[in-house]
């Protein structure tokens, strides 16, 4: 219905590392082969393995199939010097707050979540052998004792959203297997993934292995040296991401058949192609992959990566993100609003906000896009009137407050923060946005539930103290619906700046050609989407990386390390028009 062609969307990109085939390890008996041998070689009458690992990781899983395999004389959980659950939950209470999606995002460290008297006994017991081989594993075990042997088992933080939705899995220091999901998800966003997030950056450089968890059968280890040169090697060239689809009660059908989808799932709402802190990277050394999260590249290589002047602005953060949001045959997005600079400091600890535009990829005739406010409407009337909808007295009628636009496939429709919006049903969405990505505030939901049968978190108490009550009708049309400057025509090549608007930060060109495009990222990282043309080819003028061919819908970084390189259009978009749209942050 919706694709010209067969499916080439790749849903399993890999990056090639070259060299480290031998260090590199598949199957529980290959790794204990090589722990072994390392234990051998350290000829001493004492080694103390210390495995670390990430939020989320079947610790139990991973302790049963090591222990089969490598003789321990002792076995110690870091777990046991963890505060209680009523100590914890006393001490995140601020940061958890009583809203079902919100919290604070939290600056405590991992010496919060250890009592210390405890610590010392565990300490105290290990030092107390004088001889013998001990293993002492858990989150922040590398903080209790540095040890002979370092180990961290990673994983990506969607695997781990997938293993709460499962209920295998509760929140760090808790055991609230039975606490709704999304509270679960919450408590992790604000609190357990910042909090290991910043303990991970200083273990990463200090491993000896990591451990691939993000398959409940773990049986994939490297050495450090091989991950940090993999991750040095990704820096310089074109890479992608793993993308991941999600269903939702609004979701559609055009990713099913473009992305070449399971056909038998409903619908498929999201796509996360380009968001490091959620999405995976996949390492092959040799025939072996390792899957590790995308996140640590922006830790270990941030200058390379990012560039140095986005890295010195928004620290250890990869600012922008590309996702998908598909309502072909589906329906309306909620009707919602992102919260300004100030607001989103002062309520949630986030420095930035979440500036974005929507970039249609496709659309039925009838498609169209919720944006701004229509002229001389009264504020306290709609909102008495979204109070009432949500209430369930009366429905929200947004088309009389609303502007309603039609989308067409290759607009580009600017939502800086305050902007009221959504799109309608029958559009194929590419999201452009800056990355603090829950912080939105629904206004109305049509009055749906979600997939899990719960009425959608609606927060009006937040969005009516960030609408931009003056972005009306023809300020809208003027700034935010389609505003594509013509930059240059050349050799026939047409350079256009589609947005986004000035209070974002995000620049974002798109490139029209049946020729060889050159692009120069000027120190800052550029994220592309090939947004016509079945494939194209990315290459390097001076030869400094492969050939990298992307598909139609793909999205791929290019490190701010990479410099010159080259777009053209490749096998089967040889002489027919490709499209490219580019972000990168103004500087």
């Amino acid at each position: 219905m919706f694709k010209h062609s067969v499916s080439n969307y790749d849903k399993e990109p890999y990056i090639a590392v070259e060299g480290y085939e031998h260090h590199v390890w598949q199957g529980i008996q290959s790794i204990s082969e090589e722990l072994i041998l390392k234990i051998t070689t350290l000829q001493k009458q004492k080694i103390v393995v210390v495995l670390d690992m990430y939020h989320g990781v079947f610790e139990n899983e991973i302790i049963s199939r090591l222990s089969a395999t490598i003789k321990f004389d002792d076995i110690l959980s870091v777990s046991t010097v963890n505060h209680s659950d009523t100590e914890i939950d006393n001490l995140l209470s601020n940061n958890i707050t009583d809203d079902r999606v919100f919290g604070i995002l939290s600056c405590h460290q991992m010496q919060h979540f250890f009592n210390p008297e405890k610590a010392e006994i565990l300490k105290n017991k290990i030092m107390a052998y004088e001889s013998g081989l001990i293993l002492v594993y858990g989150i922040g075990a590398s903080f209790i004792l540095q040890g002979d042997i370092l180990i961290y088992a990673d994983m990506a933080r969607w695997e781990i959203q997938q293993r709460m939705r499962k209920n295998e899995i509760a929140n760090w220091c808790s055991q609230n297997y039975k606490l709704d999901y999304m509270q679960r998800y919450k408590r992790a966003f604000f609190i357990d993934w910042r909090v290991l997030d910043r303990h991970k950056q200083n273990i990463l450089r200090k491993a000896d292995y990591l451990l691939d968890t993000n398959n409940r059968i773990i049986d994939k280890m490297i050495t450090g040296e091989a991950f940090f040169s993999a991750l040095a090697q990704a820096t310089s060239r074109p890479i992608r991401l793993v993308p991941f689809f999600d269903p939702g009660i609004w979701g559609g059908q055009w990713m099913k058949e473009v992305c070449d989808l399971d056909s038998a799932q409903p619908n498929f709402a999201w796509c996360f192609d380009c968001v490091p802190e959620e999405n995976s990277m996949i390492l092959k050394f040799g025939e072996i992959k390792i899957e590790i999260p995308s996140i640590n590249l922006v830790f270990l290589y941030p200058d390379q990566l990012l560039g140095r002047h986005v890295h010195a602005r928004f620290g250890l953060e990869f600012p922008i993100r590309f996702d998908f949001l598909d309502t072909m045959n589906g329906d309306n997005l909620s009707l919602q609003v992102h919260p300004f600079t100030e607001y989103i400091q002062n309520m949630f600890g986030m420095h930035y906000t979440q500036d974005e535009s929507y970039y249609i990829l496709d659309a039925k005739e009838d498609a169209t896009v919720y944006l701004g406010l229509k002229d001389s409407i009264d504020s306290e009337i709609m909102l008495d009137e979204l109070t009432t909808a949500q209430a369930g007295i009366k429905p929200f009628d947004a088309n009389k407050f609303i502007n309603v636009f039609p989308a067409r496939k290759h607009d580009h429709f600017m939502i800086p923060a305050g902007t009221i919006h959504c799109a309608g049903k029958n559009a194929m969405v590419l999201e452009i946005s800056a990355t603090p990505y829950i912080f939105t505030f629904k206004l109305w939901d049509w009055g749906r539930v979600g997939l899990d049968g719960l009425p959608r978190p609606i927060h009006l108490e937040h969005g009516k103290n960030v609408i931009a009550w003056d972005r009306t009708t023809d300020w809208v049309k003027e700034n935010l619906v389609n505003p594509v400057k013509l930059i240059r025509e050349y050799d026939g090549i047409i350079e256009e700046q589609t947005g986004l608007h000035e209070l974002e930060f995000i620049e974002t060109r798109r490139h029209w050609s049946k020729n060889k495009v050159v692009h120069q990222t000027k120190g800052v990282f550029n994220v592309l989407n090939l947004v016509e043309g079945s494939e194209a080819i990315v290459e390097s003028p001076s030869n400094a990386f492969e050939p990298f061919v992307v598909h139609y819908t793909e999205t791929f970084i290019i490190p701010a390390a990479v410099g010159e390189y080259t777009i053209r259009p490749f096998n089967s978009s040889i002489g027919k028009e490709i499209a490219t749209i580019k972000a990168y942050v103004r500087i």
